[in-house]
């Protein structure tokens, strides 16, 4: 048995370049064919020709587009933006699920566990409830208060599970329950006293939609966020893997497993704030991309962080090209279709575990 593990570790360690170039092939194809998806119909010939032009150095040596303006405008400034958002909330989402996964070392954390959804969840509602209004710098009051609000729940998860110098990652677990149910408790009961048109606009953000997402300000609020975030967990991929070990084998090994955990925590914080500040409560992104990725690739944080962000923002994709024609004149919340692909892949690693448990006995 433990020569079959090594040996799919060893193949999964020295195929993962082509994995990842496939990958990456697979994201590149994705992105131009959801730029295709919409009302008005654009060839695939005139958006790789749009494509192109805003590229520095090879868009001078082209030829004037003999693109309609109309269609110039539709794909740069309407479709290409929620794509990309889409892309960069996907990848978001997927490489918290990686970070929590790791921290907690269990395939079933996501960035659900310890309220950093909760968190964003409760400072939209205050917003569209209570009808707060400002902007600054381009992003209006229900980014900044669903981005600090989910920083802040997972920071007074932090505070509240230490114990000393040391956070036990089951205090931090059920304390991010508890946290979570108290915030949802809030939640729902500013959708009891809101409005019918309020309460719409509140749903409608629970459940998750790329839908306010067709402008470049939004692209530019999320972005600086999710590419420090994605840099930082990469940077701490090493202590992920050593964190795999146990704490204890950790700490031998010369890791500051504290410190380690908080920047990791507050990382997958900042990705999840960043993400759900323009999208809305997405499910179930950080749950399974994490896994299937780990499937593919191993267990090696190194390999496994790129590869989940990439194939997360594929995913991602997909499921908001789906929402956008499913139903036909109208469009689906993407949360919908995340949660009709999770829903029944979270009961199969439910029913994956269940059998470890009773072969433990």
């Amino acid at each position: 048995m433990k020569s079959e593990n090594k040996s799919n570790h060893l193949r999964h360690v020295s195929h993962w370049k082509l994995y990842f170039v496939v990958a990456t092939i697979v994201f590149l194809i994705i992105l131009v064919s959801s730029l295709n998806l919409g009302f008005t119909a654009i060839p695939f010939s005139d958006i790789l020709k749009i494509l192109a032009k805003q590229i520095p150095i090879l868009g001078n040596q082209l030829e004037p587009l003999d693109v309609s303006e109309t269609a110039q405008v539709i794909i740069m400034q309407i479709r290409f933006p929620r794509v990309i958002c889409g892309a960069l909330v996907g990848a978001a989402l997927a490489t918290a699920g990686v970070i929590y996964q790791g921290i907690f070392r269990n395939p079933m954390a996501d960035p659900y566990v310890i309220g950093a959804m909760s968190g964003a969840s409760l400072g939209s509602a205050l917003v569209i409830v209570l009808g707060v209004g400002i902007a600054l710098l381009g992003v209006n009051t229900l980014q900044i208060l669903a981005f600090v609000g989910s920083l802040a729940t997972v920071l007074l998860v932090y505070t509240i599970s230490r114990s000393g110098a040391r956070v036990p990652v089951t205090m931090l677990l059920l304390t991010g329950v508890a946290v979570t149910y108290f915030q949802s408790a809030i939640v729902t009961f500013l959708q009891v006293i809101a409005s019918d048109r309020l309460l719409h606009g509140l749903t409608f953000w629970l459940i998750g939609s790329l839908a306010p997402t067709e402008n470049w300000n939004k692209v530019w609020s999320i972005l600086p966020f999710i590419i420090v975030g994605i840099i930082i967990s990469y940077l701490y991929s090493r202590d992920l893997n050593i964190l795999a070990l146990g704490e204890d084998q950790a700490q031998h090994l010369g890791v500051d497993i504290e410190r380690v955990k908080r920047i990791l925590l507050i990382c997958g914080a900042l990705l999840t704030a960043a993400a759900v500040s323009i999208s809305g409560l997405i499910g179930f992104v950080g749950l399974i991309i994490p896994h299937l990725t780990r499937v593919v690739v191993g267990p090696d944080h190194r390999v496994l962080l790129p590869t989940a962000a990439v194939i997360g923002s594929s995913f991602l994709m997909i499921c908001d090209a789906i929402a956008r024609v499913a139903m036909g004149s109208g469009e689906a919340p993407v949360g919908v279709i995340t949660a009709v692909a999770g829903g029944p892949f979270f009961i199969y690693l439910l029913r994956r575990r269940k059998k470890g448990y009773m072969g433990l006995r």
